[in-house]
């Protein structure tokens, strides 16, 4: 797909693909959607796009996780991912971006854990009630006592 883009997008999709590989030896790397490339690692990280003035990268859970280097400079309208724009010209911040990449990876991980936690807190089924007998049954019952 980066050899089909032969201007600036795909030399900025190698770079950006290149970081993100690096951070973590695990990152899984997929194809989805027509062709996007997705990682993830216990859980979706991020995807990419290259679009006619931009290439993005979308983190899945991007909301949540710390940005200190201030990467993310779009869709902050959402309660979960967060963008990263590149455009024409900008340089691709590879130790932010590992550093943002492995952020991602421990919220999975992190979300993993609570929500197997959360099964294995969860009571057993309880045994069903002992039905109680109809309104006409129960009055005989009392009669006959």
């Amino acid at each position: 797909m980066i050899a089909e883009i032969p201007d600036w997008r795909g030399k900025t999709f190698a770079g950006i693909r290149k970081a993100i590989l690096a951070a973590d030896p695990e990152i899984i790397e997929e194809w989805k959607w027509m062709g996007s490339p997705l990682w993830s690692r216990d859980g979706m990280i991020a995807v990419a796009n290259a679009h006619k003035g931009k290439v993005t990268l979308t983190f899945a859970y991007g909301a949540h996780i710390p940005d200190p280097d201030k990467l993310f400079n779009a869709g902050f309208a959402g309660n979960a991912r967060r963008v990263i724009n590149f455009f024409e010209g900008d340089k691709i911040n590879e130790r932010a971006l590992k550093t943002l990449v492995r952020a991602a990876i421990d919220y999975n991980q992190s979300n993993l854990k609570k929500n197997q936690i959360k099964s294995k807190k969860r009571a057993p089924a309880a045994t069903p009630a002992k039905k109680k007998a109809p309104p006409a049954t129960r009055a005989k019952a009392r009669k006959k006592k």
